[in-house]
């Protein structure tokens, strides 16, 4: 696998109107539905596990989740604990088509938290399931880096706990315990969280400017 070359530090250390909902918890919680749930609400979406796929595919790797997983790795042993969020900064900076507040679905540590703070208001919301429902949710999703049983799934769990999962876990703001939720009741969670972090904004800002609405 190559060695990747270290990442300028050149993000503004700017603290804007941006709101950026950072959403962390284990491989199967329901992450990335909060995350759609909420780009349809008008936040833009960014997957960190797509920019760590974006990075497989530039290397010619194959999308399993051994691959992904050593990937994810390798970006932090030559970049840095936060390697991903600094190639998210990075993403920002290039794409105009991304809106003002964000959704960042797959954070993984604090650290990658930290670097986020350097472009807006940062919320860390996490997602919480059993180990059984985080399985079903993983098996039913159909990616080519699905684990291959029940050993592959709990290595996962332990890789992103060697990460510092768990602590951004316990330090988040908001926790939402997804198991055996409907559709309707976790989007109403969700959006009551969010709408209370929005409105703080809003103050702090001096006035709403913000309409989020379906």
């Amino acid at each position: 696998m190559p060695a990747y070359n270290s990442l300028s530090s050149d993000e503004p250390m700017v603290e804007g109107k941006r709101l950026l909902i950072c959403i962390t918890g284990m491989p199967g919680a329901g992450k990335s539905t909060v995350a759609t749930l909420l780009r349809n609400y008008g936040f833009s979406l960014i997957t960190m596990g797509d920019v760590v796929r974006e990075q497989a595919k530039l290397h010619n790797l194959e999308m399993t989740d051994a691959n992904l997983g050593n990937l994810m790795l390798k970006l932090r042993k030559d970049l840095g604990p936060a390697a991903v969020a600094h190639l998210i900064l990075k993403k920002i900076k290039q794409d105009s088509g991304i809106k003002r507040d964000i959704v960042i679905d797959g954070i993984r540590s604090i650290d990658e938290v930290k670097v986020l703070k350097t472009i807006g208001s940062v919320r860390l919301l996490a997602i919480h399931a059993s180990a059984e429902t985080r399985y079903n949710h993983i098996k039913h999703r159909g990616r080519a880096d699905v684990p291959l049983d029940n050993t592959d799934f709990l290595i996962r769990d332990q890789r992103e706990i060697d990460v510092g999962i768990s602590e951004a876990i316990a330090m988040s703001d908001e926790v939402v315990s997804n198991n055996n939720l409907t559709m309707a009741e976790l989007q109403n969670k969700v959006l009551g969280i969010v709408r209370k972090w929005l409105d703080n904004i809003d103050s702090i800002n001096n006035g709403s400017f913000r309409n989020y609405e379906q």
